[in-house]
């Protein structure tokens, strides 16, 4: 694992709060707060729950096109990854990041039809720290 898998890996692992964006039909960006990611696969696969009926899912079907930011807001280190959502709704991706609580989301519990997972996958970043930026590819 190099430096920027780590630092990524630890901000991902440690934030409460991720932000996520989209582009709107006017081609805009939206960002999001969202909860913390709930798993991932080293810095290429995040996977986070959201609303099927949410405005993101409609952005993210029509342009797939997303980023994500994580910021460690005491050290002021941040990284920005650039990639592409796919809206999952099958029972196996729902089930595997299920946590005990979700009901306050998602009342109808893991069936939900308004519950579905996000899997963002990497394609590029930049991360910023020490008064200094850094561009990768992944």
């Amino acid at each position: 694992m190099n430096e920027q898998e780590k630092l990524i890996g630890e901000l991902a692992d440690n934030q409460k709060t991720v932000f996520l964006g989209s582009v709107n039909e006017q081609g805009f960006p939206n960002i999001k707060a969202m909860l913390q990611t709930r798993k991932r696969e080293g810095i290429r696969i995040f996977y986070f729950t959201t609303n099927t009926s949410s405005m993101r899912v409609k952005q993210y079907l029509k342009n797939p096109k997303a980023c994500v930011y994580f910021c460690n807001q005491d050290t002021f280190i941040g990284a920005m990854l650039l990639g592409t959502i796919e809206i999952l709704t099958d029972d196996e991706s729902k089930q595997m990041i299920w946590r005990e609580g979700d009901e306050i989301y998602y009342p109808k519990g893991v069936t939900d039809p308004d519950y579905c997972v996000l899997r963002f996958t990497t394609l590029s970043g930049r991360i910023y720290r020490n008064f200094h930026s850094i561009n990768f590819e992944v």
